[in-house]
């Protein structure tokens, strides 16, 4: 099967550009329903986060570093680098007795407005506190302190990426189809869009023991800190805050989309083609809005899929559609 085409944009009665992908929704026995072919093999960028801090959870890392709720949530974090990001995260590394240069993810100008501007304004170089996956790397850190790994801790073969490739293969049911090296340095192992969405239905209904019980910690902290997962203006956080702790979601770069729905037992993994975020993030609330889990007229889903376009003097000039196929 190919791409199914699964988001339009129309303007003047016209169909202006198309959305192409893939869409899975799964349970615990395998696809319920899907869209586009499920075995397309993808790099699950950021959307995977949770699925890498896994081993911190499961080894007993976090426990012993004190880390609650807040600190989980910043491990499955792509943060917009806000302070209560960056601070947040600096607190962390200072309780290992580690500080910004053990990171290895890299520095660049957060998104947050205030804090670029903070930066800019003062003539101040961002730090790698700044990048938006500082969390999963004090993760890293985390998780490495107990492991015992030598301080390169993104390279393929130490024993922190060794952990988090198997429990990635155990989650989605797949051995890794290849890994490539991600924005922020670490390796991100390639699966199916089932592969994914199986390992998101993993976490919406995880089974006794201690793998379960550290994917229901990360799920709940994503439900109950989503400012920290993303930030503000960011549709991962206003889509959290829309279920009201009914589901988790998370976007990866290139247009990949996840939900975890632990009341329906479900997961969602999505790939647009294109690699368009705009795409991904009407298809995310298409299938949110398909599923009963948020009404059509809800404002995080005008604004992402179901709202007039308009341009910067407020005039409508097109709108989305749900191609026809797609969950209408």
């Amino acid at each position: 099967m190919t791409a199914a085409n699964l988001i339009e944009l129309w303007r003047g009665g016209l169909l202006e550009s198309l959305h192409r992908g893939h869409a899975v929704v799964a349970d615990a026995n395998g696809i319920v329903e899907a869209w586009g072919d499920p075995g397309t093999v993808i790099f699950p960028r950021s959307s995977c986060k949770m699925i890498q801090a896994l081993p911190l959870v499961e080894s007993g890392a976090a426990d012993r570093a004190g880390l609650g709720p807040e600190q989980l949530a910043l491990a499955c974090a792509s943060h917009n680098g806000a302070q209560i990001h960056v601070g947040r995260v600096a607190h962390w590394l200072k309780g290992l007795g580690l500080d910004e240069p053990d990171l290895r993810c890299g520095s660049h100008l957060p998104n947050d407005p205030d804090e670029r501007k903070r930066l800019i304004c003062s003539d101040s170089e961002p730090c790698q506190l700044h990048n938006n996956c500082s969390g999963k790397h004090a993760g890293f850190l985390t998780l490495n302190q107990v492991l015992g790994g030598d301080a390169d801790y993104v390279e393929i073969d130490h024993p922190v990426q060794k952990a988090v490739r198997a429990a990635f293969e155990e989650t989605t049911g797949e051995e890794a189809a290849g890994w490539g090296v991600d924005g922020c340095s670490a390796p991100n192992f390639a699966c199916s869009v089932a592969g994914l969405a199986q390992a998101m239905a993993d976490f919406a209904d995880p089974r006794p023991g201690l793998r379960g019980d550290a994917q229901r910690r990360l799920v709940q902290a994503m439900m109950a800190h989503p400012e920290l997962v993303a930030g503000e203006g960011r549709a991962c956080t206003e889509m959290m805050r829309a279920l009201g702790g009914q589901g988790a979601v998370k976007t990866g770069a290139e247009a990949v989309f996840v939900g975890i729905l632990p009341e329906r037992g479900l997961g969602i993994a999505l790939k647009i083609t294109d690699g368009g975020t705009r795409g991904a993030e009407a298809a995310i609330a298409a299938l949110l809005v398909h599923l009963g889990l948020l009404p059509e007229d809800a404002p995080v889903i005008r604004r992402h899929l179901t709202g007039p376009l308009t341009n910067w003097r407020g005039r409508v000039t097109g709108e989305l559609r749900r191609s026809p196929g797609f969950p209408q």
